[in-house]
C-alpha cells in the first residue's frame, strides 16, 4: 500500500439522506485516497499511521459551496456597510488592483483558515484562478474553481470573459490528483447580460460541468432585474433556459412563490450564506420554506471580506438560529439538518455526493476529527450533534484529512508554512492599498 491511515476507537458522525445523522463508536482504515474500511476491529500490521480516535469525534469535512477564497485579503478592510457601497466604493476599485500572485497569496490563507476549522472541500468564484488552483494544488485540499464572468452588456469584454473560463476548465479541470474541478460562474443577472448568461450555460452544458452564481442577495438586485427585464431574476434565467440541475444559486435571500417553484422544478440548488447575509443587512433567505419544497440547500461562508471568516461550524449556529428568529419557530433548522447541510447537501450541490460528504466504504477520504475533551464541548455526554451545531467552532478541529492526505494533525499545520504566509499576506495587502 502506498500510504495507509488507521484511525482506531472513534466516535463515527455520518450524515445520511434521510436527513439523519448516524453515530457509532468504531475504527476506520484509509487507504490511499479512500475510506477502505469501518470496523472494530482492525489490525494495526502493516500500517503506516496509526491515529488514536478516544474523545474524538470522526465526521465528513465541511464543504463550503460559496467562497472568493483570495478575498480573505480584504478581511475587515470595508465594514458596516451595505452591499451596493461596499461593491462600488471599495472592493471593485481594490478588485481591479489585483493580479495572480495577489489571489495566489490570498487564496494560500484561505487554504489555512479552511484546514484549521476543518473544511475540506469549497466552491470558488474569482478572478486570477490559476493562483487559485496554483495555492489549492500546494494546499492539498478539494477545490471547485470558477472564473467570475462580468461583462455589463460589453461584447468584447464577454468574449474575453467566456474564453477565460473555458481556459480555466481545460488547464485545471481534475487536475492535483482530480482534487480540483472547474465550473462556469457568470457572476449575477445584474452584471451579465443575456448572451453572456446563455453562453455560460451553453459552456458548461459542453463540458459537463456546474454554474455557480449569486442569486436574489438583495432587494435593490430584485427591482434592477425586474426593471432591465420585466421580471424576477429567477424568473428571467429560466426563461432563458440556463436552469438545470447543475446550477448552485449563492444566496437565495429575496424569493417569490413563483420562484421557489422554479428552484424546485429545475433541481437548482441553493447555497446559503447567513453571515453575509446578515453583516451587508441583505435579508435573510427563507431556508425553511426551501427544505420544505425539497430544494437541496448547503452553506457557505461568501468571502472574508463579509464574513468575516471562513469558518463552516460558526457559519451552521448562524444558519440554524437566523432560521428560528426568522419564523419565530425554535424547530426549524435544527442541529442535525444544519451539519447535513454543510456536508452531505454539499456534495449534492457540487455533483460529488458519490465521492464526499458521508462516512463510507469507497467514498473519498476528507474527513475530520473534533476534539470532544474542550471546555467548550463539556459535557459530551448530553448531546454531541446539538453541541457541534451550537457549541463548537473552528478551533475544535484536531485533525483534517483530505483525499487520504493529513493537512493538519494535533492542530498543527503539515502542508503549509503558517507564520511566512501571514507575513506575506500583510504585506501584499498594504503593497496592493498603496498601488
Amino acid at each position: 500500500m502506498d500510504n495507509n491511515i488507521l484511525i482506531k476507537d472513534v466516535l463515527i458522525l455520518n450524515p445520511m439522506n434521510n436527513g439523519e445523522i448516524e453515530t457509532k463508536k468504531s475504527s476506520l482504515l484509509i487507504e490511499n485516497d479512500k475510506i477502505a474500511k469501518i470496523d472494530n476491529d482492525i489490525e494495526e500490521n502493516g500500517i503506516s499511521k496509526v491515529i488514536n480516535g478516544e474523545n474524538k469525534i470522526l465526521m465528513p469535512g465541511f464543504i463550503n459551496t460559496h467562497t472568493h477564497l483570495s478575498m480573505t485579503l480584504f478581511r475587515s478592510i470595508a465594514d458596516d456597510l451595505d452591499l451596493d457601497s461596499w461593491l462600488n466604493d471599495h472592493i471593485w476599485p481594490l478588485e481591479a488592483k489585483l493580479n495572480k500572485e495577489y489571489c495566489y497569496i490570498g487564496a494560500l490563507l484561505g487554504a489555512i483558515e479552511m484546514i484549521k476549522s476543518g473544511t475540506t472541500t469549497f466552491s470558488d468564484m474569482y478572478f486570477y484562478m490559476d493562483g487559485v488552483a496554483d495555492a489549492i494544488s500546494e494546499a492539498g485540499i478539494r477545490g471547485i474553481l470558477s472564473y467570475g464572468m462580468i461583462d455589463f452588456g460589453d461584447e468584447e469584454k464577454r468574449k474575453n470573459e467566456i474564453k477565460e473560463n473555458v481556459s480555466l476548465f481545460k488547464n485545471f479541470n481534475n487536475t492535483s490528483e482530480g482534487r480540483i474541478k472547474v465550473f462556469f460562474g457568470p457572476h449575477s443577472t445584474y452584471t451579465c447580460s443575456q448572451e453572456l448568461l446563455k453562453e455560460s450555460r451553453k459552456q458548461a452544458t459542453k463540458y459537463k460541468t456546474g454554474l455557480h452564481i449569486h442569486m436574489n442577495e438583495t432587494k435593490k438586485e430584485i427591482e434592477d432585474v425586474l426593471e432591465a427585464t420585466g421580471k424576477r431574476p429567477f424568473e428571467y434565467l429560466n426563461d432563458i433556459g440556463f436552469l438545470d440541475s447543475d446550477v448552485t444559486a449563492a444566496h437565495g435571500v429575496w424569493l417569490s412563490d413563483e420562484e421557489i417553484k422554479i428552484i424546485k422544478d429545475n433541481d437548482v440548488k441553493v447555497s446559503h450564506n447567513p453571515c453575509s447575509n446578515m453583516k451587508l443587512s441583505s435579508g435573510i433567505s427563507p431556508v425553511s420554506e426551501l427544505i420544505k419544497n425539497d430544494i437541496c440547500v448547503s452553506i457557505g461562508t461568501d468571502g472574508a471580506s463579509s464574513n468575516n471568516n471562513l469558518d463552516m461550524i460558526e457559519e451552521m449556529k448562524f444558519a440554524s438560529l437566523l432560521g428560528k428568529v426568522d419564523t419565530l419557530n425554535p424547530k426549524v433548522l435544527p442541529a442535525k439538518q444544519v451539519i447535513n447541510m454543510a456536508t452531505l447537501n454539499g456534495a449534492k450541490s457540487l455533483n460529488l455526493s458519490n465521492e464526499i460528504g458521508k462516512v463510507e466504504v469507497g467514498m473519498k477520504a476528507d474527513l475530520i476529527l473534533i476534539d470532544m475533551l474542550s471546555a467548550n464541548l463539556t459535557p459530551s455526554t448530553n448531546s454531541i450533534i446539538s453541541n457541534l451545531a451550537y457549541a463548537a467552532n473552528g478551533s475544535n478541529v484536531d485533525t483534517t484529512i483530505c483525499n487520504g492526505n493529513i493537512l493538519m494533525e494535533n492542530k498543527k499545520l503539515t502542508s503549509l508554512n503558517e507564520k511566512e504566509i501571514y507575513l506575506k499576506v500583510n504585506e501584499a495587502i498594504e503593497n496592493l492599498k498603496n498601488s
